[in-house]
């Protein structure tokens, strides 16, 4: 199968209202591998916490699933993820599955079973990636690999409650998050995790899903920088080969606004899946109406605080580098606190008020 022409691309997104959503793990949840684990798997805070999001009126969530659980439980992964599309069917949301991810902010490998307490004070201390950082480049992991892909994509490929797929979260991303500040960040785009990338591309396609591919660009530039964004070589080959582009950019308005500029001319349909960092200005009430303005789709990260703690800040030598400071007074991520009140009401209100309007 080849990648879908501009005008396919394009069709799709015209019968599509816009897409406004939120990036998923339950409070209950310390990170992927915890969330999808039978033994602590937790529906009835799934279904509270999706519920909340549909009467706020959002239409799609982004959701990662993780190969370990697949690894070691297919079948018990399968089942829960159509449970989870059917809860949010149920109130008009539809789910964007993402299947890898290099964001392995915790600093270890993960590991199938029980996960850890968050370290305390730390954003997303526990966050595992998917494989894993030292399975990308394992040969002899790879036919395994490729069963999970093409057995995903081939059970839903025909299921009109997904969106669309997301194949591979920031591939190359090699930050660590530590409670004395980050690691120098040096993004890896070495061979493993862009052939990873096109391979997963290939598999996917191969069992002819009904939904667009896609991996989003996600290394964006200092402010100030004259470079354009996404012009690394893993931001390069995600863009030639999914069928709409989708990005990242925790920026202020201004930036963002940039950023969409730069990916215009692509003529595809645009949405942006990961956003939404308060201390860097990277704000609902700042730039919520320009996403739909511009007719391009969002995904906030985050919906409720809880385990993991991604309401505080990102290092605070990270969050300098993206103009804003770690300010604790002020949540970096999510909308809504344990009990489902909004932590700022005007937020809430302006995501019914640009999703009614649609």
């Amino acid at each position: 199968m080849d990648r879908w022409s501009e005008a396919r691309a394009n069709s799709w997104w015209a019968e599509t209202p816009w897409i406004c959503g939120f990036n998923f793990l339950p409070s209950s949840a310390v990170n992927f591998i915890e969330m999808w684990h039978r033994e602590t798997f937790d529906p009835a805070t799934i279904e509270r916490e999706l519920g909340w999001a549909g009467k706020i009126g959002f239409n799609a969530f982004r959701i990662n699933l993780h190969y370990l659980v697949w690894k070691h439980d297919r079948d018990g992964l399968l089942e829960r993820l159509d449970w989870i599309m059917g809860i949010a069917d149920n109130v008009g949301i539809a789910t964007v599955p993402c299947l890898f991810d290099d964001c392995g902010f915790g600093g270890f490998e993960p590991v199938y079973g029980l996960q850890p307490q968050p370290i305390p004070d730390v954003h997303n201390s526990r966050a595992v990636a998917s494989p894993g950082r030292a399975l990308v480049g394992q040969r002899s992991e790879l036919d395994q690999l490729e069963a999970y892909v093409r057995d995903l994509t081939a059970t839903f490929r025909r299921d009109q409650r997904i969106l669309f797929l997301d194949l591979y979260n920031e591939p190359g991303n090699r930050m660590i998050f530590k409670a004395s500040g980050s690691d120098v960040y040096e993004p890896d785009f070495s061979s493993a995790s862009l052939d990873l990338m096109r391979a997963s591309f290939d598999w996917a396609r191969s069992e002819d899903p009904i939904y667009p591919l896609t991996v989003a660009a996600w290394e964006t530039p200092k402010p100030g920088s004259e470079n354009l964004p996404y012009q690394s070589d893993a931001d390069r080959v995600a863009l030639a080969l999914s069928d709409i582009i989708t990005f990242h950019a925790y920026w202020d308005t201004e930036h963002v606004s940039k950023f969409i500029d730069h990916l215009e001319p692509l003529a595809r349909p645009m949405l942006c899946t990961e956003w939404m960092a308060r201390p860097v200005g990277s704000r609902i009430g700042d730039q919520l109406g320009l996403f739909k303005s511009r007719k391009v789709g969002c995904f906030q990260w985050g919906l409720v605080q809880g385990r993991t703690q991604t309401f505080l800040p990102w290092p605070a030598d990270l969050v300098a580098a993206h103009g804003g400071a770690a300010d604790r007074s002020v949540w970096f991520h999510d909308l809504l606190t344990p009990s489902g009140a909004p932590y700022q009401t005007s937020e809430t209100e302006l995501v019914t008020e640009l999703v009614s309007a649609s």
